[in-house]
């Protein structure tokens, strides 16, 4: 053999090392993304309830729901996503500073398949105007197979006028 040539056996010899290094180096890595995720990840904000006295309730039955529409999608992780649209017509004389609604998706029995909280006008958000509207838009998870493909019912269920 000449100076500076190696044998098939010096390289074979060689290839645990070289492999272990690399298990290693793999290893250190998704360690540290699995703590910079780890640590990125903001907790979830606790949802504020939002006050629904004997006044909200009087003027909830001026707030309409109109324009509602149904879509749904699958991403490409074939998670799938329903996505409930629609407008929030403030019909009285004060404006909506906030409002938090129950969504209900039921089956053909009329029993309730799928309930869901969501706040369509956060307390920091533009108010409604008294007699405007405001598209929304709301995308919930995992709606039962057993749904009866009807639209949602959505009820008031906190609010803040100013």
């Amino acid at each position: 053999m000449e100076p500076g040539e190696s044998s098939y056996k010096d390289q074979r010899s060689q290839f645990p090392y070289a492999f272990t290094a690399g298990l290693i180096i793999v290893a250190i890595l998704v360690a540290v993304i699995v703590l910079v995720v780890k640590h990125t990840r903001t907790a979830p904000v606790a949802e504020v309830k939002l006050p629904y006295g004997a006044t909200e309730q009087a003027y909830s039955d001026r707030i309409h729901f109109d324009d509602i529409k149904l879509a749904h999608a699958t991403n490409f992780l074939n998670q799938d996503f329903t996505y409930v649209a629609g407008t929030i017509a403030n019909m009285g004389d004060k404006d909506i500073k906030a409002i938090q609604v129950q969504i209900e998706f039921r089956n053909t029995l009329d029993q309730v398949v799928l309930r869901e909280n969501e706040s369509l006008i956060p307390p920091d958000a533009e108010p409604i105007p008294a007699g405007q509207r405001r598209d929304f838009q709301v995308t919930l998870e995992h709606l039962s197979e057993e749904w009866n493909h009807q639209y949602p019912s959505i009820y008031v269920t906190g609010l803040v006028l100013e």
